[in-house]
């Protein structure tokens, strides 16, 4: 920084717009709202500062020297500049609010709370942008702290540390397979269960044992997963053409047409899926809104 703008004090240079405003000590000091003498002894300063004498007394008022009157427009541009930096946040008008969101989710992320975000969000900001990318868990905490995410949607329980975080809703598992599947017109025993051909999703890809199957392992038992997916969409049209079942988050599959939906003979601890975010954005009035906007949806 310029060793001439550390020496000036920020309230020399509002006198000191005044002063070149009203040409006048009397008035700037009404203006200012201080004292006469206060403002002779701050125009003395500037005087100093500046290496010039800035106001010469005139017979109506005083004179801006040459100096000054460069002063006068660049200074009272950045002053105003300098006002709007520092001034209160304006509350947040999404019918004519232009931004364009960043949020990270999981394909069961975008089916069961951006999709029934989106229609609030249409009609409340229409004119606002999202975009939705693939959730990378590690990268995460990077993505949100250098302001590449707004938003990003995962388990709780795998989420880094030091993010801001709401818990949007409890998932549980159910068993759903095809309707009219014979081994599900009831809830399956354990034995049945097991003996069924299981399909998986794996989100780090081609995996074949989940919480399911640890579930299973305590209680000394095992079942053949002869699928594993990557994504919950196909998953589904899997699950309504053939005959595979699989263990599923309850909300992906509640009042899907072509599944049948029973209880699992199991007991498979279900997971709390929550909205994270980075400090520097938690005080702003817009990211506030989406935020409470797709927690109401939800």
């Amino acid at each position: 920084m310029d060793n001439s703008l550390r020496r000036l004090d920020l309230n020399l240079l509002l006198t000191l717009d005044a002063l070149l405003a009203e040409h006048n000590v009397t008035r700037a000091a009404e203006r200012l709202h201080l004292s006469q003498p206060a403002v002779s002894v701050q125009l003395a300063r500037l005087r100093e500062a500046f290496g010039d004498p800035l106001l010469l007394p005139g017979p109506r008022g005083m004179r801006p020297t040459a100096r000054a009157e460069e002063l006068r427009e660049p200074l009272h541009q950045a002053l105003q500049a300098l006002g709007r930096a520092v001034a209160p946040s304006r509350p947040f008008d999404p019918a004519q609010a232009t931004q364009t969101w960043r949020v990270a989710a999981s394909d069961y992320g975008e089916s069961t709370i951006l999709l029934p975000a989106m229609r609030r969000l249409r009609a409340a900001a229409p004119r606002t942008r999202l975009a939705v990318l693939e959730l990378n868990p590690p990268a995460l905490a990077r993505q949100l702290d250098q302001g590449l995410l707004d938003l990003a949607f995962h388990i709780g329980t795998e989420a880094p540390p030091g993010l801001r975080r709401r818990p949007l809703f409890v998932e549980r598992y159910v068993l759903a397979g095809r309707h009219g599947h014979p081994a599900l017109k009831r809830r399956p025993t354990l034995a049945r269960f097991c003996k069924l051909d299981h399909a998986i999703v794996s989100p780090d890809g081609g995996g074949f044992h989940g919480v399911t199957d640890a579930a299973l392992a305590r209680v000394g038992v095992t079942r053949h997963v002869a699928l594993s997916v990557p994504h919950f969409l196909f998953l589904e049209s899997v699950l309504a053409t053939t005959d595979l079942v699989a263990m599923v988050p309850e909300r992906l599959v509640r009042g899907h047409a072509a599944l049948r939906v029973v209880e699992p003979p199991v007991d498979i601890p279900g997971f709390e899926m929550a909205m994270l975010w980075h400090e520097r954005v938690h005080r702003d009035p817009a990211h506030a809104w989406l935020r409470d906007l797709i927690a109401k949806a939800v």
